[in-house]
């Protein structure tokens, strides 16, 4: 993978905020020109970094959905089968190894309390997962709502 610079993150940051704000937007905001951007948005696709552009859906749209985060106690050395039997799950959203007391973090979405009751059975029947613990997500702040470094002027 590619080693990021400052207008590579500065770059990511923009496009989180919209990932489908126009190339001439971008260069103006970052100070670059847009063969610039066109170039990066090429490097950083093609080196992985970049694995997709996506839609934010606003959460109060489906007031009734499930989110929550599970961390997940595994057995020995079983933490790549456990890894593939989660990802066969679609209500997990993504997968984090960890440091610490637990050794994966999943991001979990239902669209109801009783999928969520069956998924965390599913998560704890998984061969190699001896202990979870679940927090539910009841909101969140916004991308739009954090502070953001504003972007350094052009270099002349």
């Amino acid at each position: 993978m590619a080693l990021l610079d400052d207008l590579d993150r500065r770059l990511l940051a923009a496009l989180r905020v919209n990932g489908r704000e126009p190339v001439a937007s971008l260069a103006r905001e970052l100070g670059v020109t847009r063969s610039t951007i066109n170039s990066r948005l090429n490097r950083l696709t093609s080196s992985g970094t970049i694995v997709g552009f996506g839609v934010r859906v606003r959460e109060d749209r489906d007031p009734n959905e499930i989110r929550a985060i599970t961390l997940i106690e595994v057995e020995g050395r079983a933490t790549d089968r456990v890894i593939h039997s989660l990802r066969g799950f679609p209500e997990v959203e993504a997968l984090h190894s960890t440091n610490g007391g637990w050794d994966l973090v999943a991001e979990l979405r239902t669209d109801s309390l009783a999928d969520f009751d069956r998924l965390l059975g599913q998560v704890r029947s998984v061969e190699g997962v001896v202990n979870s613990e679940t927090s539910l997500l009841l909101s969140s702040v916004a991308h739009d709502d954090l502070p953001t470094t504003p972007p350094r002027p052009p270099r002349p």
